[in-house]
């Protein structure tokens, strides 16, 4: 056995791990476990309570006024808590890696940002990303830190007690808050806006998920970081790199529904985990070059 910082697990799951990322060509498909330590929750690992509060669907949100009334109040709230949130040694360590050209390229189920934040460079975010709003009617995209500030326009005075914060940036708020909110339009249209992310009951673009099959078909392993794996939406990558004999090695804390088709699984704390991958990685390289 060998301690990681805040976990244990099997020496020759780590090893493995090491050997499949220092041969290079490694794709990262990452969840909401990787930023836990930057203080965003998770859904359903050791931080994430079966959440109190359903999240909103596309349906509902396209469908109610009122709906978006209550999504945007509480959204308003929770991004200034995402916004805030800052890279951690897990982020960090995965762009070390990128750097070191051992990543072709990462997926990442969040809509955080973290990734770029820490310098990632090629990053495909499967979800999208709460920095940007979408019109539903002309289809232009700005930036979130815009209509941050024309809610706040629309909006002078207005406060809320904060709750909780779910993954996605939704603040769980009191009702007399959210009916009290006042929505914006498109500036350009006067359409409906939404955050520029998939809601649950929305399908990712068909593009969007081309490009993850790609990138995972030309994969030399794919190492799951962080998630569950509970929806089909990142799963189905696990899925096609075990179908085409691609290895998959999965950190993640607690068990995943990719167990099965893994060569290997890592139960521990992501960061110390990953730190402690770019240090033996270090030492694994420092060796070779000496011999």
């Amino acid at each position: 056995m060998t301690q990681l910082a805040g976990g244990t697990t099997h020496q020759g799951s780590f090893s493995i791990l090491v050997d499949l990322v220092t041969g290079g060509g490694v794709v990262l498909l990452s969840g909401a476990g990787l930023s836990t330590e930057s203080g965003i929750p998770d859904y359903r690992g050791p931080t994430g309570l079966a959440r109190r509060a359903e999240p909103m669907t596309y349906q509902a949100f396209t469908g109610s006024a009122a709906a978006r009334q209550r999504y945007w109040a509480r959204s308003h709230a929770g991004w200034r808590h995402i916004a805030r949130a800052a890279p951690n040694a897990g982020h960090r360590a995965v762009a070390e890696l990128e750097q070191r050209g051992l990543v072709a390229g990462i997926i990442t189920q969040n809509v955080d940002g973290l990734h770029q934040a820490a310098g990632g460079r090629q990053v495909i975010e499967l979800h999208g990303t709460l920095d940007r709003v979408i019109c539903l009617g002309c289809g232009q995209r700005t930036a979130r830190q815009e209509l941050d500030e024309r809610l706040r326009a629309a909006n002078p005075g207005w406060a809320a007690e904060v709750a909780a914060i779910n993954p996605d940036g939704d603040a769980v708020l009191a009702d007399t808050a959210t009916e009290r909110f006042r929505v914006v339009d498109c500036r350009h249209c006067g359409g409906v806006l939404k955050p520029d992310v998939v809601f649950f009951g929305e399908n990712v673009p068909r593009s969007r998920v081309d490009d993850c099959y790609a990138l995972v078909e030309r994969a030399g392993a794919l190492a799951v970081l962080g998630s569950s794996l509970t929806v089909m939406s990142g799963y189905r990558f696990v899925r096609q790199a075990a179908k085409l004999s691609i290895p998959v090695v999965i950190v993640n804390q607690g068990q995943t529904r990719g167990d099965a088709q893994a060569i290997a699984t890592v139960d521990a704390p992501l960061g110390p985990t990953l730190t402690a991958l770019v240090q033996q990685i270090g030492a694994v390289t420092a060796e070779r070059a000496g011999r």
